[in-house]
């Protein structure tokens, strides 16, 4: 009985038109994850440049400073990897060929917020980092105008 239905449906001359809303199964693209992953990346950023060490040699002061620098460390590498994360998933599933078309410069910025997100992973750098937010920001002006919309950058912090 199945191999029946099988060898029928396989018979089948016409082809079946399949319709999607977008390539992946949701579809639902939005550049504000990155930009929160890149604000996290820049306050951390600003976060390690104001943390003073202690000026004594109290181990418990030491160990208190060492926590919290490892903890922004961490927090910052960890944001500045979900930011490269984000962004590649609308280089590589969002945007197509028609939009480098429109935006002919698309691909050189993501190719540069991508190597910033590398860099304000290995380095505490405010100028890596506030520039990291710049290229998101460009990202998402993008974006939403190849919706046809108008979206403002609006920071969290």
């Amino acid at each position: 009985m199945l191999s029946k239905f099988i060898n029928s449906f396989l018979d089948k001359k016409s082809a079946i038109t399949a319709h999607a809303h977008c390539d992946g199964p949701c579809g639902v693209y939005d550049p504000a994850s990155t930009r929160v992953a890149a604000e996290a990346v820049l306050s951390m950023t600003k976060k390690l440049i104001a943390l003073e060490a202690p000026s004594s040699t109290d181990s418990t002061e030491w160990a208190a400073y060492s926590n919290t620098f490892s903890r922004y460390v961490a927090v910052k590498e960890e944001q500045a990897k979900e930011t490269k994360k984000e962004i590649l998933i609308l280089w590589t599933d969002y945007f197509k060929p028609v939009h480098l078309e429109t935006y002919p410069d698309l691909h050189e910025t993501i190719w540069k917020a991508a190597k910033l997100c590398s860099a304000c992973k290995v380095n505490i750098d405010l100028a890596q980092a506030e520039e990291l937010m710049s290229y998101v920001e460009k990202i998402h002006n993008i974006f939403w105008a190849s919706k046809g919309r108008t979206d403002a950058f609006v920071k969290a912090s």
